[in-house]
């Protein structure tokens, strides 16, 4: 009960004005006062009514008094804090975050150093933290309540090792396992199933080595692939377990490998090593304990973040025998993926202290600029949030995998049929002809009936080559050697970096040719994270253009020597010798005030190595620009706690900083005020323009002029910001100080508090000027867009990054231009709450499924582009945290209740399914879609949508550890390797350098892929069926004996020798076009997006071009042979004669007509068409001999027949006129239909020298935006989260012991910061 009398969670029958707001009630709580808003679901403290803090309650919007009861079922059922419009800026709730972890979140509020938890604090966090960690007991895990049960009684530690395991075999297993797995591919069981058939004596028609032979071959090379692949996880899996660090063991610090620690050791990680586990920060060698890490590995971002331990840890755990005595009991939340948040509890020395994510190190950090820190492991190896944020591992098939198949069964379910229609012929035979003709007495009695059922099995092995089962392994050889062609392609090494292409998957490469949608992440994958200052507006004057000393334009640009600078570092490029003029001569007072602004307006640290000054930034915007104010002349040396040092000129100068004001994501600036040496007090303060340009003195003479500059700048796609300043009495500074630090140690509403107090001096702001950076792009990402686009590959940019940002590089890489008309979440989520509406509405009648395929939503063809935050996308795709209802006061529910739950639970997954769904038909319907501020869980869940809903082929993209589970869910991951890390790499299906190279990957070596592949295979079930079919015709004279029309040895070598090589060159050289032209007209791509080179339909005309064959190769021969006599009075149509014929025309006929399919011929190719052909001959001749027959006669028994048949002109005539009756109709028809119905890429053949000259090369578009004129406003460079401005006032981050300042320009001294690597 509150204490005014209204229960806890009940709205009040009356209102109350309080704090200069209505409100429902005022209550009481522990120790301040209370108010509920009359916005529901919203709950808030009265200013100055107390100092506890008071969470966000969900309260039932009940008007009246009552008790729990009235609760509305609706209500308690509703989304979290639904009634709020979603925070652009935030990123939503974490991907594991629990029904109860929202119902008790609290806001945020500035953690107390060695705070002790309330005793009401806990009661919370004992219900959820089950995860407990004793240091330096390894007998506290061996407890039974830390065991799991795994088979039967076999029990194991729930704590995971830090080992990864990533390979599948081990060479015990590697035989068994590997043999089983590719007998659950159904081919491979069918043919064992086969060869056990063929060992029965009354039903084999075929030596049982006719199908070993095969089986073993296809078999051996799959298991050959797999152990070379698990070898190399192995190499992987070795290098990361066996790193090493150092460990407490037996009381002191010893190396030891990765592999080896375990939950509840201590370690001690040195400067630029990886954190191997989840470890809690204890203490380093920096003031206060604090570690600075770069996340690289899991966000992509290169910028340092800082982690600090606790007080109490900091102070009694620097030495090894403290660390080894120390054996404090945590007690946190079980392992999950949530990468920025962690709950627990330190209980040591009989006291508890508070744990989260700000003093956890996680695996794959990179500790920088710290000496040494010491951290003791709570989540190792698999637990560890980065190997939770992985996703699950899928896997992948293709396309064509998936169609092939469903051939097969279908080949199987025709191979079934015409065997039983051949067993019934057999038994017909039997009784009309067999039982009557006494010389085929067999001495077997057997029935008609049961002698067909024996040659029904007879038929099935027989006919076993129409399931093909060299396909598979040739498939897989292929894959292999286009694996090969991907990593040595040279034109995707990037040489800066050493790093080459590498097709991690051998099994994908054809559905690289058949890309829908890519899903692309941005930090490190579009841009290189690396700020440039490439322009600036001081004082109306735009600077930065390619100009001489004079200020006249030069056409070719000259790099500005900075060597007259002593802090210039040599890497800053810059090509307007006209500012450096300016800097010099000293006219333009304007000029140095704002490089003076750029170097003491910000939270950068600095310190020395080898005698240069390194600056670390909270965000790469505010480093570019302390480093353009060094090389201009301007340079930040150091700073204390309340003292900054500049380089003016040469000239050093320290400056009393009286306060800090920080960024923040609501404020998009910051300002700093300082004492200059004069006493004077100033304000400087930077910021975006749109919140500098309400906060500007109304007298502002440039300002017109600076904003034509922001325009021309953000035209160019810059990131900008605006400086400016403003001259503060000591009067006014004393007075807003006071407020200051009233604000600064209010325990409630802190933020709100200093925003408030912060607003009352940034005002009447005189205007300096405007800066520009430019967020570097990859090379060639704009021209990579474009080719894609051509290719009608739709890219969706998903990024953690803020929505100014996310859009900033939409315009630079050219996804976005100026024509685009932009939707935003709350542009579309009306359209598809109307469209949801409406189909709600017409669920019943006929016409309602087909409203949504039929009606777009946008009405025109303009060019539509889609951005859209996390916080939007939960919110129109139903996806915010339901609360549960606390209070159950019905029960036990009646079966009528549950019915009506379960009805009320299913339509709502209806609906929640059916939004989905309209959102990505909207989504699509835009040419490109940009998703910012979303979570890796997020990412996900967009690429599982548009899978889902469109059943297209999807390619993810990335850099980072957040972006391994998008890059799983795609149907084809690739990792962009390089200083990101290497945990996308290692997820992912390809990896290469630069996101340029992807162009190259699809349109040239996806689009051959598919051809490739496509072609092979429709000529290898062309062969097969032209091959086996001629046994079918044969039956019909041999009283569907199952008697085969070849000899056992050709069957067996067909596939293998005979046919094989060929059809293999095809699927591994072959290219319509090259890959030049390839790159050049990406519209060539659209032939593998739309399926069209192997489909059901063209499998059908594989099957019948394949029977004509197998017609023409058994009757041709069979009408010639009929009463026919050789020139030496000998009888040419004996079986074996007859079947050395067709089975020579059906070698040449094949040969030739994959010879007629090759667009590509080299000499490798040729020469395996007509080495098939020899090698036929060759082996034929020696197996007809008669040497090989006395030394096997049961095994070779057409002793003579090759020689004695070969020599008849006859035959060679009747072989020459089945080759022509096949190819010749083969040949019009292909010269007709490159004549009369060209594809795109004969046209392009046809054409090449014309369309060359034609084609334009690609040149970045001409903005048609006039000057002064403004479509958009470039993104304000800085970081989405907070500076170090806390760090830097509170002097947490200051070595107690300062070396002067000639020291740190010798390099031998430290500075504000820690060392930088």
């Amino acid at each position: 009960m509150c204490s005014v009398g209204i229960p806890k969670g009940i709205w009040s029958p009356f209102s109350f004005y309080w704090a200069g707001r209505w409100c429902d009630c005022v209550y009481y709580r522990g120790t301040a006062w209370h108010s509920i808003w009359l916005t529901p679901g919203r709950a808030r403290q009265v200013p100055g009514l107390g100092g506890c803090q008071f969470g966000v309650y969900r309260l039932a919007r009940c008007r009246g008094w009552g008790t729990g009861s009235m609760i509305s079922e609706r209500d308690s059922e509703t989304t979290f804090d639904e009634d709020s419009q979603p925070n652009d800026e935030v990123m939503p709730y974490s991907d594991d975050e629990t029904e109860d972890e929202l119902d008790s979140r609290q806001p945020v509020v500035e953690p107390e150093q060695n705070g002790i938890n309330r005793e009401e604090s806990q009661e919370p966090l004992k219900k959820d933290c089950s995860w407990q960690i004793k240091a330096n007991d390894q007998r506290f895990y061996e407890q039974p309540q830390f065991k799991r049960t795994i088979f039967l009684c076999i029990k194991k530690s729930k704590y995971a090792g830090n080992a990864i395991k990533t390979y599948r075999y081990n060479p015990i297993t590697f035989l068994p396992l590997n043999l089983f797995e590719q007998f659950k591919r159904a081919a491979n069981f069918y043919f064992l199933v086969l060869l056990i058939l063929q060992l029965i004596p009354q039903i084999t028609t075929l030596s049982w080595y006719t199908t070993l032979v095969p089986l073993l071959l296809v078999l051996g090379i799959t298991a050959v692939k797999d152990l070379v692949d698990d070898i190399a996880r192995h190499r992987m899996d070795s290098e990361v377990n066996n790193r090493t660090c150092e460990v407490i063991r037996d009381g002191r610090f010893k190396t030891t490998k990765w592999k080896d620690i375990k939950v509840g050791d201590i370690l001690r990680l040195k400067k630029n090593t990886f954190v191997p586990a989840d470890i809690l920060l204890l203490s380093s060698s920096e003031p206060n304990s604090l570690c600075y890490v770069e996340t690289a590995e899991l966000d992509g971002e290169t910028n340092l973040k800082f982690k600090m331990a606790l007080e109490v840890t900091h102070r009694y755990l620097q030495g090894e025998s403290a660390m080894a005595n120390f054996n404090g009991l945590i007690e946190c939340e079980e392992p999950n993926n949530r990468l920025d948040k962690f709950t627990g509890t330190l209980f040591w020395r009989n006291t508890s202290y508070s744990l989260d994510a700000d003093k956890i190190l996680l695996r794959g950090c990179k500790i920088r600029n710290t000496d040494f820190c010491h951290g003791l492991v709570i989540f190792a190896g698999a637990d560890t949030k980065i190997m939770k944020n992985s996703g699950k591992t899928r896997f992948k098939r293709t396309k064509i995998d998936s169609l092939t198949n469903y051939m097969v069964y279908t080949i199987f379910v025709v191979l079934v049929l015409l065997s039983a229609g051949l067993a019934i012929g057999h038994t017909y035979w039997e009784q009309q002809v067999g039982n009557s003709s006494w010389y085929l007495y067999d001495a077997q009695d057997f029935s008609p009936p049961y002698r067909g059922f024996l040659n029904f099995w007879g038929y099935i092995i027989v006919l076993n080559t129409m399931v093909p089962i060299s396909l598979y392994v040739s498939v897989e050889v292929i894959r292999l050697g286009q694996s090969y062609f991907i990593n040595w392609d040279l034109q995707m090494y990037y040489p800066e970096k050493d790093t080459a292409a590498k097709a991690r998957t051998t099994t994908l490469n054809e559905q690289l040719g058949q890309i829908h949608y890519i899903f692309s992440d941005k930090t490190g994958t579009l841009t290189q994270n690396i700020m440039t200052f490439k322009k600036c507006c001081i004082n109306g004057q735009r600077y930065g253009d390619w100009r001489d000393g004079a200020g006249q334009l030069q056409s070719h640009p000259q790099q500005v020597d900075f060597s007259w600078n002593m802090y210039a570092d040599g890497k800053f490029v810059f090509y307007d010798h006209y500012l450096i003029e300016q800097i010099k001569s000293g006219k333009e007072p304007e000029i140095p005030k704002f490089f003076f602004l750029l170097a003491i307006c910000h939270t950068v640290m600095v310190d020395t190595s080898d005698g240069q000054l390194n600056y670390q930034a909270a965000s790469p915007d505010e480093g570019a620009l302390v480093t353009a104010a060094r090389n201009f002349g301007y340079a930040f040396l150091s700073r204390t706690q309340n003292t900054i040092t500049i380089s003016e000129m040469g000239i050093e100068r320290t400056y009393d900083v009286l306060a800090i004001l920080d960024f923040n994501s609501d404020r998009k600036r910051m300002s700093v005020i300082v004492r200059e040496s004069d006493g004077s007090i100033r304000l400087y303060c930077k910021g975006a323009d749109t919140v500098i340009y309400e906060r500007l003195h109304p007298s502002n003479l440039k300002r017109e002029a600076t904003e034509e500059a922001l325009d021309i700048f953000a035209n160019e796609t810059l990131r900008t910001l605006c400086l400016c300043y403003r001259d503060i009495s000591q009067e006014e500074f004393v007075a807003w100080n006071k407020k200051f630090m009233e604000a600064s140690v209010a325990t409630t509403d802190r933020d709100e508090a200093l925003d408030k107090v912060y607003e009352e001096i940034e005002k009447n702001l005189i205007l300096l000027g405007a800066t520009a950076i430019e967020d570097k792009l990859q090379d060639g990402v704009p021209e990579t867009i474009s080719r894609l686009s051509k290719a009608d590959i739709k890219i969706w940019v998903l990024t953690g990054d803020k929505k100014e940002t996310a859009e900033n590089i939409g315009f630079s890489c050219e996804l976005l231009t100026d024509e685009t008309k932009i939707c935003y979440g709350e542009d579309i989520s009306a359209l598809l709450q109307t469209r949801l509406e409406n189909q709600r509405n017409g669920a019943g009648s006929s016409t309602c499924s087909s409203l949504r395929m039929s009606e777009p939503f946008f009405q025109g063809s303009k060019d539509r582009a889609l951005i859209i935050t996390g916080s939007w996308l939960n919110e129109i795709l139903l996806e915010k945290k339901k609360k549960k209802k606390k209070l159950k006061l019905k029960f036990p529910r009646t079966a009528e209740e549950k019915q009506q739950q379960s009805e009320k639970r299913r339509r709502a997954e209806a609906y929640k399914e059916q939004q989905q769904q309209n959102f990505v038909d909207l989504a699509c319907e835009c040419r490109a879609v940009i998703c910012c501020r979303v979570t890796p869980k997020q990412k996900a869940m967009v690429v599982e949508l548009v899978k889902k809903y469109k059943k297209a082929i999807t390619l993810a993209i990335g850099d980072g550890a957040n972006d391994v589970n998008m890059i799983k869910t795609a149907h084809i991951g690739v990792g962009i390797s390089g200083q990101e890390g290497m945990q996308a790499v290692m997820s992912s299906d390809y990896s290469f350098g630069q996101f340029r190279y992807l162009q190259r990957l699809l349109l040239v070596h996806g689009r051959w892929s598919y051809i490739r592949m496509c072609k092979f295979l429709r000529f290898f079930f062309y062969k097969n069926f032209a091959f086996t079919l001629v046994h079918i015709w044969y039956s019909f004279f041999s009283g569907f004996s199952a008697q085969t029309a070849y000899e056992d040895w050709f069957i067996t070598l067909y596939n293998v020798l005979y046919s094989s090589l060929p059809v293999l060159l095809v699927g591994l050289l072959d290219q319509d076009v090259s890959d030049k032209l390839s790159l050049r007209f990406p519209s060539l791509y659209v032939l593998g997006q739309k399926d069209s080179l192997f489909n059901y339909k063209k499998f059908f005309l594989s099957l019948l071009h394949g029977a004509i064959t197998s017609l023409v190769i058994f009757f041709i021969p069979y009408g010639a042979y009929l009463k026919t006599m050789g020139q030496d009075g000998e009888a040419p149509s004996d079986y074996q004669s007859f079947a050395v014929t067709a089975a020579s025309s059906l070698i040449f006929i094949v040969n030739f007509q994959i010879g007629l399919d090759t667009s590509y011929w080299t000499f490798v190719n040729a020469f395996s068409v007509f080495g098939s052909i020899a090698l036929y001959f060759g082996i034929t001749f020696d197996f007809h001999s008669a040497g090989i027959h006395v030394l096997f006669p049961s095994g070779f028994q057409f002793t003579g027949t090759a020689p004695n048949a070969l020599r008849q002109p006859y035959l060679w005539l009747t072989m020459i006129l089945s080759i022509a009756v096949c190819l010749l109709p083969v040949v019009a028809w292909r010269f007709l239909s490159v004549t009369i119905w060209p594809s795109e890429s004969d046209r392009i053949q046809k054409n090449r020298q014309k369309l060359l000259a034609a084609e334009q090369q690609w040149r970045r578009r001409q903005s048609g935006l006039q000057r002064g004129v403004s479509a958009r406003r470039s993104a304000y460079a800085f970081s989405h989260q907070r500076g170090y401005a806390d760090l830097i006032a509170s002097g947490r981050s200051i070595r107690k012991k300062r070396a002067p300042l000639d020291a740190v320009l010798r390099g031998t001294g430290a500075a504000g910061a820690p060392h930088t690597s």
